[in-house]
């Protein structure tokens, strides 16, 4: 079982984080500050400079132009889980699918399918919109099965949605043999595959370019900034005032956002054991030499067994002042480094606590990495290619491992919305690591939330009930992975999924 200890608290982001491979170099607004002293008040104020952070902002400052809102950063921009995750745009939302319908119902199971698939397309539909640079690749993705379990379990799930949801691309899956799985996906020993849209990106550069977006429409980010504690004050039954503490000085506002998922308890002490911070572990690895293509795949993957799954990108490769894994070479003609990247992450499992000693940190440090982690995760991707992997790069496999801090609540779905018996205050946080192909449509749900068009966005009809924040669900204590828990898993979780960490 995962940790419930009641005792544990959730901390500020850790003030001397490893440097992600997403992050190098760091952007040119990584440190920004627009204005160079913390204003006194705003219209709204915004804490955490994620994707969610960013597209509340942008999605604010859209339906509002000039609207007075300060985004407050504890660190860097987007230097949270949006910029530590594995580098999917992939719902595998049949994995939670049957889940949903005993928890929630047909209908609340159907549109949290139908949004994880639409955010994950309105996602690249903005990046190419807009022409944000963030290595954007509209791609397939195949989960590859080592577990019988898990198989039977993804092809009762498959089936009723083609039933319950025919006409919508959310439900669009080819299952393959292990010989199709290894002559198409190069996978070794599996039992099958399955087959579905989805795609990769850069998260962080993704963020970064919705920042600068919100920052034309006048948008006050201020980084290194952390919100140390919250109050408010009631003027009238119509008029509560919230005042954020920071180490530069306190701002007020009567509309408060908070955007700091698996942080969100360290200013909400009410909300530990409700939403519950989980360390996950992601590495970039040079391709073995006989994977085709020099390892630019045309699909992403997840490798799925019975304790758990990896996730798995393949990306043009980047090198930075943390890629100091390669061996010296005395020969005047050392061997070529690899074009494309392997990002694989997971193993969470392997540890020997099988994972559980990853729940309730903020620690994303690079001395805290697990080695138990980093060491599966290096063998993982030879194991799972066998002959199509050999040999090994002969500048050495891994390149680069960093850690990112997740949001996990205790139904397994997302808090969204007006936080009960407090004006002004409101929570967009707890994405269980797969906030990718959630926060862009969240944010603009709370977006109208907050501005008061849930009728005019016509929220009841696309947005998920059960993702709105509820004193019932605030009443929950986080006990394990609920929601997507799959045969086998037990009460463990596996890291990120591939979206935002």
């Amino acid at each position: 079982m995962p940790s419930t200890d009641s005792t544990a608290t959730t901390s500020l982001p850790h003030p001397d984080p490893c440097t992600s491979y997403w992050q190098q170099p760091p952007d040119e607004i990584a440190d920004l500050r627009t204005a160079p002293e913390l204003p006194q008040y705003a219209e709204v104020v915004i804490v955490g400079s994620g994707i969610t952070g960013a597209s509340i902002a942008y999605n604010l400052l859209s339906a509002k132009p000039g609207l007075n809102i300060v985004l407050l950063e504890a660190r860097q921009a987007a230097s949270g889980a949006s910029g530590r995750n594995g580098g999917h745009t992939k719902t595998a939302s049949y994995r939670s699918f049957l889940d949903n319908i005993k928890a929630v119902g047909e209908e609340e199971a159907i549109k949290v399918s139908k949004l994880e698939y639409d955010c994950m397309a309105a996602v690249h539909d903005l990046v190419k919109q807009k022409g944000i640079p963030c290595d954007a690749n509209r791609c397939d993705t195949v989960d590859i099965y080592y577990d019988q379990g898990h198989l039977d379990q993804a092809r009762e799930s498959v089936a009723l949605m083609e039933k319950l949801i025919p006409h919508h691309p959310t439900s669009k899956h080819t299952f393959y043999s292990p010989e199709e799985t290894k002559k198409n996906f190069f996978a070794e020993n599996s039992l099958g595959s399955l087959r579905y849209q989805a795609g990769s990106l850069s998260a962080y550069k993704l963020t970064i370019g919705i920042l600068k977006l919100a920052l034309q429409l006048r948008l006050n980010l201020q980084t290194n900034t952390p919100a140390t504690s919250i109050s408010k004050s009631t003027l009238s039954p119509d008029e509560t005032i919230w005042t954020v503490t920071t180490p530069r000085g306190n701002i007020t506002t009567p509309i408060l956002i908070l955007a700091t998922n698996g942080y969100t308890a360290h200013l909400l002490p009410q909300l530990q054991q409700v939403i519950v911070p989980f360390r996950g572990v992601v590495t970039a690895q040079r391709p073995g030499q006989s994977l085709p293509h020099g390892g630019d795949l045309p699909t992403t993957y997840s490798f799925i067994y019975k304790e758990g799954y990896e996730y798995m990108i393949t990306r043009p490769s980047i090198r930075g002042p943390s890629d100091h894994t390669a061996p010296q070479h005395p020969s005047p003609t050392p061997p070529q480094d690899s074009t494309y990247d392997i990002v694989i992450g997971g193993g969470l499992t392997k540890t020997p606590s099988h994972g559980t000693s990853e729940f309730h940190t903020t620690d994303d440090s690079h001395p805290s990495i697990p080695a138990s982690i980093t060491s599966y995760l290096a063998t993982s991707t030879r194991t799972f290619f066998g002959p199509s992997w050999d040999p090994p790069h002969p500048l050495g496999t891994t390149r680069t491992v960093w850690s990112g801090i997740m949001g996990y609540s205790a139904d397994g779905h997302p808090l969204i919305g007006a936080y009960p018996g407090a004006r002004g205050l409101f929570l967009a946080a707890s994405f269980q690591g797969h906030g990718m192909v959630l926060c862009w449509l969240c944010a603009r749900a709370l977006s109208s939330m907050v501005l008061g068009r849930e009728e005019e966005e016509r929220l009841a009809d696309w947005f998920p009930r059960c993702f709105r924040v509820s004193a019932e669900r605030l009443g929950k204590r986080f006990d394990g992975r609920v929601v997507g828990r799959e045969v086998g898993e037990a009460e463990s979780v596996n890291g990120f999924d591939g979206g935002g960490v």
